[in-house]
């Protein structure tokens, strides 16, 4: 039987053409992200099964690729439950990851801390366009900094590089799972219930207001709860000013500092960012991680019709590790989703080298190749970014693979010189 050439369902092998932009991306991304103080780390793949089923990943920890235990740990005869199988799993977010990091070395660490991590993480999703198995995360946190500052520099980092890279007329979508919550009391939603309300709600822009109203009543929930809560959303639609109409509504049940947060940090954010997009107010935002505990905030580019990344607060997940809660916030790029949408729009990497293709006949050997390979040294000492390959029988359909690879030079080198 024939071994598979293809990848795993929801995997992708990454041609040259994808891979140099995917370097240059990354290399504008740590470039940004370093001038505003972030700081590189990396961390295993793999993680403590416990971490990763702790209840805090959402609908994520549905998803986890789960990893056999090894040799004679592993005992299938004996096994009565999944616990006695699986030690670890392929890591689906860098969060979990960094909290684990931080909590094993705090004491090393400067506070507040600012980290920059990229790496692959897999979810066993349905593949879809943008949607892949195993995909780069891009994740900026700030540990350790308990006001609204961590919100305001992780936003202006991340629109700064989505600038860079040459991004255009996007949001950034920001809500408060506070407000969230406060909005759902306020409707006499059982608390209990809040995460099915908001799973419901996170599908306002694909099933509208109206979807909204028919699921809500579908899943059991009281007239008058879901009346007066879709009352507040119209009312917002008709307010100047929704985050002011909302705060005035709801009274009581929303925290004093809530609304003071968010409004600072959209008139900071506001007062320096560029003209390249816009941050919005949209309480209809929800974010499915259950670790988030304050601010959340979103991506969303027109060119892809949906989230291209996102983040917020959690304040409360370091201290499932160490039994102290430390502040914490983060903002992760939508990578892959980010490099679809550059391949879509034909983007080609700016101010490269120079490169050149040495062609040579695959007559020449010995001294001559000798003297071929020490041109070719010459031309990366100067810079250039010489290929030196052996001359292929169709030599136009070689040169065209390599045009298409970025060379816009070719020498060709004939053991008989008047070729």
């Amino acid at each position: 039987m024939a071994l598979s050439k293809k990848p795993v369902t929801g995997m992708k092998d990454i041609l040259p053409e994808e891979m140099q932009i995917r370097d240059y991306v990354i290399s504008v991304i740590k470039e940004t992200y370093g001038k505003f103080g972030f700081t590189s780390i990396d961390t295993p793949c793999v993680e403590n099964i416990e971490n990763l089923t702790n209840k805090q990943g959402g609908e994520n920890e549905k998803l986890i690729f789960k990893i056999l235990k090894r040799g004679e740990k592993l005992n299938l005869e004996t096994a009565q439950s999944e616990k006695d199988l699986v030690d670890g799993g392929l890591r689906y977010d860098l969060t979990v990851p960094l909290v684990r990091f931080y909590s094993n070395h705090a004491n090393e660490l400067p506070s507040p801390f600012k980290a920059l991590q990229m790496g692959n993480v897999w979810r066993a999703d349905r593949p879809q366009r943008g949607r892949y198995r195993q995909f780069m995360q891009c994740d900026i946190d700030i540990l350790g900094e308990p006001s609204n500052l961590a919100e305001i520099e992780l936003i202006l980092a991340t629109t700064t590089t989505l600038g860079k890279l040459g991004f255009k007329n996007f949001q950034i979508r920001i809500n408060e799972r506070r407000i969230l919550k406060a909005m759902a009391a306020y409707s006499g939603f059982p608390e209990e219930s809040y995460d099915s309300v908001f799973i419901t709600l996170d599908k306002m822009d694909k099933i509208g207001l109206t979807g909204v109203e028919k699921e809500l009543l579908e899943n059991g929930f009281s007239g008058e709860s879901v009346e007066k809560y879709l009352a507040l959303f119209k009312g917002m639609e008709e307010a100047k000013d929704g985050l002011a109409y909302l705060s005035e509504e709801i009274g009581g049940f929303l925290e004093e500092d809530v609304k003071e947060n968010l409004q600072q940090i959209m008139e900071s954010v506001g007062a320096t960012k560029g003209s390249y997009f816009e941050l919005v107010f949209d309480p209809t935002l929800v974010r499915g991680m259950s670790y988030y505990t304050g601010t959340i905030f979103e991506i969303a580019m027109p060119e892809f019709g949906g989230s291209c990344g996102g983040g917020g607060r959690y304040d409360k997940m370091i201290g499932k590790f160490t039994g102290n809660d430390v502040p914490a916030c983060g903002f992760s790029i939508g990578f892959e989703r980010i490099i679809l949408l550059l391949m879509e729009s034909g983007f080609k990497v700016p101010s490269q080298p120079e490169k050149t293709a040495y062609l040579i006949e695959k007559g020449i050997s010995g001294e001559e190749l000798c003297k071929v390979i020490a041109k070719a040294q010459e031309e990366r000492k100067d810079g250039a970014q010489v290929l030196v390959v052996r001359m292929n029988k169709n030599k136009k359909f070689q040169k065209e693979q390599l045009t298409k690879e970025g060379y816009t030079q070719f020498k060709e080198f004939y053991k008989d010189p008047l070729k």
